[in-house]
Parts: C-alpha cells; structure tokens; sequence
C-alpha cells in the first residue's frame, strides 16, 4: 500500500488564519497543536505565482509559495513537507520557514542524532515545529501522519 503526502503543517491557528484567502484549502487537525493543510491542484493553482523555476526541489510546491510560507512564518513556523512510499520504499522532503526566512531545508536526507537514531526530513521539520515525541515513536507519528495515506484521505477526514 501506498503513501503520498504534498502538505504545509504550522500551529492550527497560524494555519487557519494564513489560509483563509486560499481557494480550496483544507485545514486538517493533527496532535500537539497542529494542523496540515494539504497540497491540492486548487491550492496549487490559486497560490502559485506563475514562474516556471522549480521550488527548492519539490515535486509540488508551487512557484513563488515559498515567499507566502515566509511571509506566514512571521507568525510561527511553517513547514512544507512532501513524501512518497511505497511497499516500504520512497523518499520524503522538508522544509521549515520561520521569522519570515527558509530556517532549515530543504532536507532530503535523513538525520543521525543521539545512539545513531535515524530521523527522517519529515520528522526533523517537525522538531522545529516543536514537536515531541514520545518512546519508541518519532514526531511524524506523534502528530498522527500516519493516520491517512494520502490528500484525498486527509480532506475527507476533515469533513467527516
């Protein structure tokens, strides 16, 4: 079974606020005060500025989003993460904006820290976001990413 994930994720009020003038956008609730608002053609559509360059890399964030996402960053940090697996093989990106600047990414790569502890891009974004994790759990599951396999999923969770 697959996973495919094109979100930004930010506190749920900075989130719910920021995206208000959005078109389409679906504001979705994850543990610790979080929220995602998944990437959709909509959302893509009505936030890109046009520009053909290639976002920092990802497959689908929109040219010219990422001076929206710093500019919404001055109210807190703001991350745009992307995955795709799968039957356990893929790759994930991330990228964390805070006080109106890129503060880390993109990240690609996973991280070692502490006894050699493997910290995905996903999970590392999350820190910044000031997630904690709990034993035996990384911070893409504390906040619950794991509860949906794709957008469509995580919109229709959002209305039900």
């Amino acid at each position: 079974m697959g996973y495919e994930l094109e979100a930004v994720i930010a506190g749920d009020e900075l989130l719910r606020s920021a995206s208000r003038g959005v078109p389409g956008a679906s504001v979705v609730p994850l543990r610790q005060g979080l929220s995602l608002m998944p990437m959709t053609d909509e959302v893509f559509d009505a936030v890109t500025d046009g520009s053909a360059e290639g976002a920092l890399g990802f497959w689908k964030l929109p040219a010219g989003f990422e001076r929206l996402l710093a500019q919404w960053s001055l109210a807190g940090p703001v991350a745009y993460v992307e995955a795709e697996y799968f039957g356990g093989v893929g790759e994930q990106r991330a990228a964390v904006w805070a006080d109106g600047a890129l503060e880390a990414g993109p990240l690609d790569a996973p991280a070692k820290t502490w006894f050699s502890h493997t910290v995905s891009p996903i999970s590392q974004a999350l820190r910044q976001l000031g997630v904690k994790r709990s034993l035996g759990e990384d911070e893409f599951d504390a906040v619950g990413l794991d509860r949906c396999r794709n957008n469509d999923d995580w919109i229709s969770s959002s209305t039900s």
